[in-house]
């Protein structure tokens, strides 16, 4: 069957479009982005602006239409932080359900933490052990660790590159002092919750999933994607530390001239940098490598689990 996963993030829409079925990977035949960052559509009272709910209706509007091009037989449409934290959530899910008919299902962090693990684990398989997963979006850090299907720990915290980047570094290159207190700030915030997870054991294999941490394996000298998806990418903390300070002192547009950077997320990976940075050094990791399954592919996943 053709399946379409619509995501909507904090940073970006995305539809995905695969081939599957129940017992096999699902084969990606399709996709459409937009950049729609609508934590930056928020008002200072937390609510999404009308000029972000029209954006985000006009993307699902050509997603759906694509959808119907690629010959899909169902959407499953779900949101991430901006509009689980938007305090005008109701009403926005309401009007892009009378403008689209899309009913977008708001996942909780722990739900979006667990879904991933599912992916990272089909992924990579039992052998693998207890695994740990770290993904990066533009809200918030999810954090998942166990040995079965399900995780045993499964965290968000509200440490997104794309939320640090407005709040502490709205400057196109940073200064020292907000570097500094950047850093941290996130090594409080992910301290504070560590003990769960280093209670329990780290896990035999640590993986990280999402752009932003595929980008920073790319500054940091990981095979280019046009290499494919089997090749193995690994994220190290001794080359990620060599690298930040010299992504601090780039300008915004320098940023987006680094190999695998993309100009709407250049912005945000000196964020990005220092909490995966944060989570390898407060974790005891060395390397961290990158799955090209996330949480789209757990949403698939869990609902051909279903069928």
């Amino acid at each position: 069957m053709r399946e379409a996963v619509l995501d909507i993030g904090s940073n970006t829409g995305h539809l995905l479009v695969v081939d599957a079925h129940r017992g096999a990977a699902p084969l990606p035949a399709f996709s459409k982005k937009a950049p729609l960052r609508l934590a930056e559509h928020l008002t200072d009272a937390g609510a999404l602006r009308e000029s972000g709910v029209d954006e985000l209706i006009t993307f699902i509007q050509e997603a759906l239409s694509v959808a119907d091009e690629q010959g899909c037989e169902t959407v499953t449409a779900f949101a991430t932080s901006a509009i689980r934290e938007a305090s005008n959530t109701d009403k926005v899910l309401k009007t892009v359900q009378q403008k689209t008919g899309v009913p977008l299902t708001v996942l909780s962090g722990e739900d979006e933490a667990r879904l991933t693990f599912l992916a990272v684990r089909r992924w990579f398989g039992w052998s693998s052990g207890r695994l740990a997963v770290f993904d990066i979006g533009g809200g918030s850090l999810e954090i998942a660790a166990g040995t079965d299907e399900l995780p045993d720990v499964a965290q968000s915290l509200e440490l997104g590159a794309g939320r640090l980047t407005r709040d502490w570094l709205p400057d196109d290159r940073p200064s020292e002092s907000s570097y500094k207190a950047l850093r941290k700030y996130i090594r409080t915030e992910i301290a504070r919750e560590a003990g769960s997870l280093l209670r329990a054991g780290v896990g035999d294999h640590s993986v990280a999933t999402s752009k932003t941490f595929r980008s920073l394996a790319r500054v940091c000298g990981a095979a280019p994607s046009a290499e494919g998806t089997h090749v193995r990418r690994i994220l190290r903390r001794g080359e990620l530390k060599i690298r930040l300070p010299k992504i601090a002192a780039m300008t915004r547009a320098q940023v987006a001239h680094l190999p695998g950077v993309s100009n709407a997320r250049a912005h945000q990976l000196l964020a990005g940098g220092l909490v995966a940075e944060a989570v390898m050094d407060l974790y005891d990791i060395e390397g961290l490598e990158i799955c090209p399954w996330a949480l789209r592919e757990g949403v698939i996943l869990q609902k051909l689990d279903t069928l």
